[in-house]
């Protein structure tokens, strides 16, 4: 069976098999996601290209279409139950354009192929693997290296929902391009201490704290003015 669920003017459907009663919740009263589509709308223009990583079952790569063309924008995700539902939602939502890869990012110095990922009951919970014994499926999937996705799709916007793998990505400068920053922290997953670190990567990248789309655990970076 397939729930649908109206988000203003984008629409979901999701397999009931991928949902919680929590989650459900969510999705029927908007709460679902409503930080990080508020920060999109917000932050994403006409003409910006975009990179999301964790694409959930596709809301914000939705929601971003409607603002640029839907040719600009690459979304990663790294569980392969829900990929099928996420191409699906991109056609529901005249975003068929946008292209999905299937892997999960990992930092530059991730010399592997592939990563395991754990796959929890709610598709929202899973993650990268840091052990196999929590009973929940683990599979192999792709690694995706942050700096070759970054080179060679130059977004100007990140959109980054990983569930904690997000601790490995800030150990190098980020390019230029890049003029946004919006990434949902998890910092039961990790210290105060790397959540330092990766403000610190963005200062010396050139991005500074963005307070008018950060909320909560929601945190925005923009590109300083001059820089």
């Amino acid at each position: 069976m397939m729930a649908r669920f109206q988000f203003d003017t984008v629409v979901l459907e999701v397999p009931d098999t991928l949902l919680t009663t929590s989650i459900a919740e969510k999705m029927a009263t908007g709460g679902y996601e409503r930080s990080e589509a508020r920060a999109a709308a917000m932050r994403v223009r006409p003409g910006h290209r975009v990179l999301e990583l964790g694409s959930g079952v596709g809301y914000i790569s939705s929601l971003c279409a409607q603002i640029t063309d839907p040719a600009n924008i690459v979304t990663v995700e790294a569980n392969p139950e829900v990929l099928g539902v996420i191409r699906r939602n991109l056609d529901l939502n005249n975003a068929a354009a946008v292209t999905l890869i299937h892997g999960a990012v990992v930092g530059r110095d991730f010399a592997e192929e592939s990563v395991l990922f754990r796959i929890g009951r709610a598709f929202w919970g899973s993650s990268m693997a840091e052990d196999t014994a929590s009973g929940d499926a683990v599979v192999e999937v792709p690694a995706l290296s942050l700096c070759e996705l970054l080179a060679t799709h130059r977004p100007n916007v990140v959109i980054m929902d990983i569930e904690g793998a997000e601790q490995y990505l800030f150990d190098w400068k980020w390019p230029r391009h890049v003029r946004q920053l919006i990434m949902e922290l998890h910092p039961s997953k990790y210290s105060s201490r790397t959540v330092k670190k990766m403000v610190d990567c963005m200062s010396q990248s050139g991005l500074t704290y963005d307070p008018g789309c950060s909320r909560g655990t929601l945190l925005g970076f923009r590109r300083a003015s001059g820089d």
